[in-house]
């Protein structure tokens, strides 16, 4: 009897609480979700850091070899530089962007099949893209081919036409290469896999600047070697990164090698890629018309040269935002994947919060270094000023493109990307350029009218896509990710 009475008393509260001044149960529930909120939250921050970092280095890097190779040729004069510049702003035009945003379709198909467990369908739908890029890259490379005929044709200057042309010739190779490359990328990406391309990247790219100093001024190439050392960077990228999966056990169940179902459902992978392709294309065209229309500015060769720096400067500070972007891309089709549409409406909330501090920080480091920032270019006063002046334009640009990154990225990650294709049609060629000409050529505002004609557009794909995300409907986003999963699913492939 006593031995129970010493357990009871054991087991009993030292303190013992009234009813009325013991702890509130409802506020003990409100304390553990806010706990696990907090937690939550926390993870997902951890899980975007660790996929954004290595994401924007490898975006960055990737972006200087077309870079790296134009400076080679720019110390063999004006004439090589410019022909070097006209074929890389045409390549980038009619095969970059259009490779780069049919590729992108993966994001949703290998994100969401990665969410769904349905591991197999990665590799598939790797190689399906694979097959329809090396496709679509052939009238691409006859089009790059005929470089020279068309710059004249278009009314460019016979020598720069004709130095583009061979450049544009000799970096054919590469289309091809680019192609599977980004589709490797996506492949790995998806899978929260992205350590291995930073190697890649790190080791193509510090290769790639002794490649283009021995084939420009060693061999007597000139910018021909240098439009060659480009194909092989790229090449040898894409040959690391197959080895990397085909060698290593971590891809035993999403890639099982090449498979004849690849040739199946083309038509189903096209519905997604074309409007992929359209959202990025529209896009990077609109940045390139603005290049050209500064030609028609009066002293075009001041307006030309200061939006080149421009044009140069806001491509470097956007990386990290798209670094961003891809990370939201993955994570909200993962979670859409796996059925958890508050995982994936908490990956954007995170996402939104991080870019925006972001652009705040860039932000003000561009106005802080504004007057000294064209000196990074050009010792030409005028041209400094200038530069100076349009700095803190670029500030607020890249800010609001920060946003409208991350949240073009949700649109790949839910598969919505014909909503993103109109958005960017309407703000940019409805909006964007039509205000732009009217600021530069009516109201005289020149390069600065034209840059605010870009930022209208930028706002309204913003503001479009905010107003998108806000009545998107998570749970109903799942459903459609679970049909469009399994849909593209053989019966006898799917793993429960």
């Amino acid at each position: 009897m006593e031995i129970t009475d010493q357990n009871a008393s054991l087991q009993s509260p030292l303190i013992q609480y009234s009813g009325q001044d013991g702890p509130n149960v409802d506020d003990i529930e409100q304390n553990k979700k806010w706990v696990g909120a907090r937690t939550e939250i926390i993870e997902e921050v951890k899980k975007q850091l660790w996929l954004a970092g290595p994401l924007i280095f490898v975006t960055l890097l990737n972006y200087c070899l077309q870079v790296i190779s134009v400076m080679f040729v720019g110390h063999l004069g004006e004439l090589p530089l410019a022909g070097a510049s006209m074929a890389t702003s045409f390549c980038t035009v009619t095969g970059i962007s259009i490779l780069l945003g049919m590729s992108t379709a993966l994001d949703t198909l290998c994100g969401q099949s990665y969410g769904a467990n349905q591991h197999s369908m990665l590799g598939i739908h790797t190689q399906r893209a694979m097959l329809v890029l090396m496709i679509v890259s052939i009238p691409l490379a006859i089009i790059w081919a005929n470089t020279g005929s068309i710059l004249v044709f278009l009314g460019q200057d016979p020598e720069i036409s004709a130095q583009a042309g061979r450049y544009a010739q000799a970096t054919i190779p590469s289309l091809f290469a680019f192609g599977l490359l980004q589709c490797m990328i996506r492949f790995l990406q998806t899978q929260n896999v992205v350590f291995p391309m930073m190697f890649s990247t790190g080791v193509t790219t510090f290769l790639h600047f002794f490649l283009c100093w021995i084939l420009v001024f060693k061999t007597g190439l000139g910018n021909v070697g240098a439009a060659i050392s480009n194909s092989i960077s790229y090449w040898l990228n894409v040959l690391i990164l197959i080895l990397y999966v085909k060698c290593s056990p971590s891809f035993a169940k999403t890639w099982t090698g090449f498979s004849k179902e690849a040739l199946n459902n083309i038509p189903f992978f096209l519905s997604i890629a074309i409007p992929s392709a359209a959202m990025v294309c529209l896009e990077m065209w609109a940045f390139e018309l603005l290049v050209l229309l500064s030609g028609l500015l009066p002293n075009p060769k001041l307006q030309t040269s200061v939006l080149s720096i421009c044009m140069n400067t806001a491509t470097t500070v956007v990386m990290i935002p798209l670094g961003f972007s891809e990370a939201a891309s993955i994570r909200v089709s993962n979670e859409l994947g796996a059925g958890n549409a508050w995982g994936s409406r908490l990956a954007v909330y995170v996402v939104l919060v991080m870019v925006i501090i972001e652009g705040i920080l860039v932000g003000t480091a561009m106005i802080l270094l504004h007057n000294v920032w064209g000196y990074a270019y050009s010792n030409e006063l005028e041209v400094v000023k200038y530069v100076a002046t349009m700095l803190p334009l670029l500030a607020a640009s890249n800010s609001l493109d920060g946003i409208q990154c991350v949240l073009s990225g949700t649109i790949r990650g839910c598969g919505r990307q014909i909503i993103g294709a109109t958005i960017n049609l309407g703000s940019y060629y409805l909006v964007g350029i039509p205000v732009a000409i009217v600021l530069a050529f009516v109201f005289h505002l020149d390069g600065k009218g034209l840059w605010l004609g870009i930022i209208c557009a930028v706002a309204v794909q913003m503001l479009t896509l905010i107003i998108v995300t806000i009545r998107t409907d998570w749970d109903r986003e799942a459903k459609k990710t679970t049909d469009r999963v399994y849909n593209s699913v053989k019966p006898d492939s799917i793993v429960s």
